[in-house]
C-alpha cells in the first residue's frame, strides 16, 4: 500500500518526532558564535545536525557546542571533537551525552543524536580552540519545555 502525505501532513508527523524546525544559513565558525538563541523559558532539543558547507581549513581545532544561559555559568552540551580539514558535506552532531564528543560524520551520513538536551533561556554557540576557515550550515529542532519557550537562529 502506498500513502501520499501532503506537505501538512508532513509537518505533522515532523513535529510529533522532532519538534519545531529552526535554521541558521551557513556562516563561517568562530568561537564564541551564538548558533540559535532560546528566549521565553526551557525548551527539549531532540537534534542539532550541522552541514560543513566550505571544506574547514587544514588545521588542528577541537570544536564542541556550549549552552551559553542568560544567567548561570556556559556549559558544555557535548566533549570535543577535532575538525581539522573536514571536507563540505561532512555532518556533525551531538550525542546527547554532555561528556560524549561531538560527532562527526563524513559527508554520506551520520548517526542521528541519541540523547535529547534541555536548554534554558540564552544562546547555544560553538565553541572552537582556534577559529577555522570555512562554513557550516546549523538545524536543530525542538520543543517547548515552559509556554513561550522558542528558538530562532542566532
Amino acid at each position: 500500500m502506498t500513502v501520499a502525505l501532503n506537505a501538512s501532513a508532513l509537518q505533522a508527523l515532523e513535529y510529533v518526532h522532532c519538534g519545531v524546525q529552526v535554521s541558521r544559513a551557513t556562516t563561517a565558525m568562530s568561537t564564541g558564535l551564538a548558533l540559535f538563541n532560546v528566549t521565553g523559558g526551557r525548551v527539549l532539543i531532540p537534534l542539532i545536525l550541522g552541514e560543513v558547507t566550505t571544506i574547514m581549513e587544514a588545521a588542528p581545532s577541537a570544536c564542541k557546542l556550549q549552552a551559553d544561559p542568560t544567567t548561570g555559568t556556559t556549559n558544555d552540551l557535548c566533549g570535543t571533537v577535532e575538525m581539522n580539514a573536514a571536507e563540505a558535506g561532512t555532518m556533525i552532531t551531538i550525542s546527547g551525552l554532555v561528556a560524549g564528543a561531538m560527532v562527526l560524520g563524513k559527508s554520506g551520513g551520520v548517526s542521528a543524536q541519541g540523547c535529547p538536551v534541555i536548554v534554558n533561556t540564552g544562546h547555544i554557540e560553538m565553541s572552537m580552540v582556534a577559529p577555522l576557515n570555512g562554513s557550516i550550515k546549523w538545524d536543530l529542532w525542538y520543543l517547548p519545555l515552559d509556554t513561550g519557550a522558542t528558538v530562532t537562529a542566532a
